[in-house]
């Protein structure tokens, strides 16, 4: 299938830099209806959802992975995003052409000069696009408080933060607002961007609406900001990540399925995660360990009824799976309607809810 055909047009000016404030006041489209198209804001989500309705979230928490160092004079900007072991990352540097195997980058802040930095790192291995492998020295029991210490959020690379300096470490507040409500579990490089319009306000109307929670936990990988650079998708290779889910969880969701009540996926890290551990009759089993699920149009999908998702990037893989969910020419439709009424795109914009159309 031709890459291209998943393109489309879009103001720049439309790309979100900043979450709506509430988040819950961001814009909603509702196709949850075949043929209807209805605009709406984020906090109608519990009007239009129906008592026994299940939503699946992922309560993967996004941990501070963009770090700012030097290698002796040398600037460098390292983003993790894959863990080889508990001290061990993968991460893509810019300005990796200065570094070799064995060089130490020193970490700092706004507030921490390199010469008074703790946090370093050493460079292990060099892997052309897969980026370099760095041991950070410290004890890996302290490694993720000396990242809420020196780490920014990795933003993808269409919201530009200048770089930090004395008193505005953290300005635009993005270590809370790159941060689902229900983050549970340190991992993710990105964040499940869907999940970001829930406030505890929209969760106590849910509650009281009858509709249930279940949480599976997926964590996002910078994989999912890499641009697809094949001409076709059969000659794309997806990025693999971390996923479980629990047998409590799939309990809930089997019988939901059973009872004949609809399973609703917050964001596409939970339809791929869903769509991994399912057999081929939409019975979900437990899941421990990575999957690399490319999903395109023509696919079957065995467990989802509808998925709650913000506007993705054009030729995306992630626009790509909602054309899946929802048809193709049903989306370019929606985008188009979106781009007329001026929605704001990707991962600090709008959302919509889309009925699956595509089910075994």
């Amino acid at each position: 299938m031709r890459v291209d055909l998943f393109d489309f047009d879009l103001d720049k000016e439309l790309i979100a830099k900043e979450p709506a404030n509430p988040r819950d006041a961001s814009r909603l489209l509702d196709l949850s209806e075949e043929g209807v198209t209805v605009d709406r804001h984020f906090y109608d989500l519990p009007d239009i959802l129906n008592s026994g309705d299940v939503l699946v979230f992922n309560d993967t928490k996004v941990i501070p992975a963009r770090l700012y160092g030097k290698r002796g004079e040398a600037e460098v900007e390292v983003t993790l995003y894959h863990p080889e072991n508990g001290q061990t990352w993968w991460a893509f540097v810019k300005n990796s052409k200065r570094l070799h195997p064995e060089d130490e980058i020193t970490f700092y802040t706004s507030e921490i000069a390199p010469e008074k930095s703790l946090f370093k790192a050493r460079v292990i291995e060099k892997r052309g696009e897969d980026g370099v492998l760095l041991e950070f020295l410290c004890p890996v029991d302290n490694l993720s408080k000396m990242l809420e210490t020196y780490g920014m959020m990795p933003l993808p690379p269409y919201i530009k933060r200048e770089k930090p300096v004395a008193g505005l470490w953290n300005k635009y507040n993005d270590k809370e607002n790159y941060q689902t409500v229900y983050a549970k579990y340190e991992g993710a490089v990105a964040a499940p961007t869907a999940g970001l319009h829930f406030t505890d306000r929209v969760l106590k109307k849910l509650d009281e609406k009858g509709v249930s929670k279940v949480f599976l936990t997926l964590h996002v990988g910078a994989g999912t900001f890499l641009p697809v650079k094949t001409e076709d998708t059969k000659d794309h290779k997806m990025h693999a990540e971390y996923g479980i889910i629990t047998p409590e969880a799939c309990e809930i969701i089997n019988k939901a399925k059973r009872d004949g009540r609809r399973i609703i996926a917050v964001g596409t890290t939970s339809v791929r995660l869903l769509e991994s551990a399912a057999d081929d009759n939409g019975i979900l089993h437990p899941f421990n360990g990575e999957t690399s699920i490319f999903i395109t149009p023509g696919y079957k999908f065995k467990v989802i009824d509808y998925i709650i998702t913000n506007f993705h990037l054009p030729k995306s893989t992630l626009f790509m799976l909602i054309c899946a969910i929802a048809g193709t020419e049903r989306m370019k439709a929606a985008y188009a309607h979106a781009v007329k009424e001026r929605y704001r795109f990707y991962s600090y914009g709008d959302s919509s809810i889309l009925k699956c159309v595509n089910k075994i």
